[in-house]
């Protein structure tokens, strides 16, 4: 039993190990700093869709795992209290996402 238990943990450092040694050999830092105007748009435009993309899904994972239908009781029960609680959801996941974003 115990060794079947390092073979599956020594698996991953397999795996990541030739990984890390071919982006220590790189001479070129990786950076997410733009070099022109363009750059920047095209970095900002694509941040901006990942994030929503990400908070919409945070917000319909929060849905799920909450008893009854939190969109529902929104739109339909015109509930306020539920609209508030949707609202800090979305918020806490977005500061999520942009802190992971900083770096």
């Amino acid at each position: 039993m115990k060794s079947r238990l390092i073979e599956v943990t020594s698996l991953p450092l397999a795996v990541v190990l030739p990984l890390a040694a071919q982006a220590a050999d790189s001479t070129a830092p990786a950076t997410w700093h733009a070099q022109s105007l363009g750059q920047a748009l095209v970095y900002m435009v694509m941040f901006a869709l990942v994030g929503i993309l990400v908070a919409i899904a945070g917000y319909k994972l929060f849905d799920k795992c909450t008893p009854g239908d939190l969109h529902h009781e929104i739109l339909q029960n015109k509930n306020i209290a539920a609209a508030i609680i949707g609202g800090s959801v979305i918020l806490g996941v977005c500061i999520i996402i942009a802190a992971a974003m900083m770096g």
